[in-house]
């Protein structure tokens, strides 16, 4: 199996005194799903900006495919004046309308609420339309945080068994808060207390 992230010897802190990753490492292969499992502050979105590059590690060594992101606050990554259509057809630079029925179907979502601004629909909805936006960039990599916080237990219980089935044809990092989420889906759990 291909890696599509390779993670070595990562040192980061904020200050010296209070480091965030040690030596730490993570290879993630296609096909698998491992969750960054940690309390708050303990470094999972960090983490995730490493990865993305947004952050700059003072050590490590690494390595990714192609990326998408699921972030846990969907009102963040979409801009609140153009409809959710526009922003998804720009982002994945392709007319999608031919390829979402089935997709939509295990969303719970309707293909009419594309054409609505961000403000115009729920947290919930907005979640999924991300997670939509995500998997038709059809990545290598998908990080994955919180994906499941603003669904009710049903619509997340779908949404996740969608995730799973795209391991096929990428790997996803997963960050949780939920251990039961983290035990039925995960191929490991990665504790960050153990990353000190």
């Amino acid at each position: 199996m291909d890696s599509v992230l390779d993670i070595k010897n990562l040192l980061f802190y904020y200050k010296k005194e209070n480091l965030i990753f040690n030596n730490f490492n993570l290879n993630l292969k296609k096909g698998e799903l491992k969750t960054v499992f940690g309390k708050s502050g303990s470094g999972k979105t960090t983490l995730f900006e490493i990865i993305l590059g947004n952050l700059k590690a003072q050590k490590a060594e690494i390595k990714r495919g192609s990326c998408a992101i699921i972030f846990q606050d969907p009102f963040s990554s979409f801009h609140p004046t153009y409809t959710i259509y526009e922003q998804i057809k720009d982002t994945i630079k392709r007319d999608f309308k031919d390829e979402v029925d089935t997709i939509l179907k295990k969303l719970s979502l309707e293909f009419e609420l594309l054409y609505k601004k961000p403000y115009e629909l729920s947290g919930g909805q907005l979640q999924r339309c991300s997670i939509l936006r995500a998997i038709l960039l059809k990545p290598e990599l998908l990080l994955v945080d919180e994906p499941t916080s603003a669904l009710d237990n049903i619509v997340a219980y779908e949404t996740m068994k969608l995730l799973v089935s795209l391991l096929e044809n990428c790997g996803i990092l997963l960050i949780t808060h939920d251990i039961n989420l983290a035990s039925w889906c995960s191929d490991e759990i990665i504790r960050l207390e153990d990353a000190r």
